[in-house]
């Protein structure tokens, strides 16, 4: 059975460094079987990569790949935090926070983006619930923030 840190070869994903709050609050907590992180958003070095308002001045296929960023953010603060992505046994929610144009209808697949990598990296077995929202902002601008909820073991 492959791994998720194998799959993510496979892949050529390269995990990148976590990134650092932006706040008074920590990336991640784990109570009992769960952990939570915190807001994952489409930054890398610290800076958002995707600004703007999808079905704006943003396509869907950017919202996606935002949204694919933030989760591969989200992956690497798992793994820091247990040491092993093989601990996770369950991805248990993914919400998905969108800042969109009103008429824009394409959430789900936005939300895909994340969802998606879940799936590749932990197998479709243990894939999530989901929330899609629409929002008017979220920090730094950022078009996409996601929150995951992980059952863990050990």
């Amino acid at each position: 059975m492959k791994t998720p840190e194998h799959r993510l070869q496979e892949m050529e994903l390269v995990l990148p460094k976590p990134p650092a709050p932006f706040g008074n609050y920590v990336e991640s907590v784990q109570t009992g079987n769960l952990l939570f992180l915190t807001g994952m958003m489409p930054t890398e070095n610290q800076k958002p990569k995707y600004l703007g308002v999808i079905g704006e001045n943003l396509s869907a296929e950017d919202g996606w790949n935002a949204a694919r960023l933030a989760c591969l953010n989200g992956i690497a603060v798992a793994k820091e935090h247990l040491g092993s992505l093989e601990r996770v046994t369950r991805v248990v929610r993914v919400g998905a926070y969108l800042v969109t144009a009103k008429d824009f209808k394409g959430h789900p697949m936005v939300a895909d983006g994340a969802s998606q990598l879940l799936a590749e990296v932990f197998g479709k077995e243990k894939i999530s619930t989901r929330m899609v929202l629409g929002m008017a902002t979220l920090p730094l601008g950022v078009p996409v923030e996601l929150e995951l909820i992980f059952e863990v073991k050990g």
